[in-house]
């Protein structure tokens, strides 16, 4: 799967949208090297977005998302 970064978007909010998980950002970032030591992936880059099994049946809220 291959995903657009958007401006703001950052590694865990994009963990959060394809894997419902923030704290699964390192597959990403493993799948794409070229943006490894990055704070946030670039605005209009391309990135892999490889295949997680996710052993939670619940949606993790990230820090950033609590009330």
């Amino acid at each position: 799967m291959v995903y657009l970064v958007k401006e703001g978007d950052r590694w865990d909010t994009i963990a959060h949208r394809f894997y419902g998980n923030p704290y699964l950002y390192e597959p990403i970032i493993r799948e794409n090297p070229q943006y490894l030591g990055l704070p946030y992936p670039p605005p209009g880059a391309l990135l892999k977005i490889p295949y997680v099994i996710v052993e939670t049946e619940e949606e993790v809220r990230p820090p950033w998302a609590l009330d």
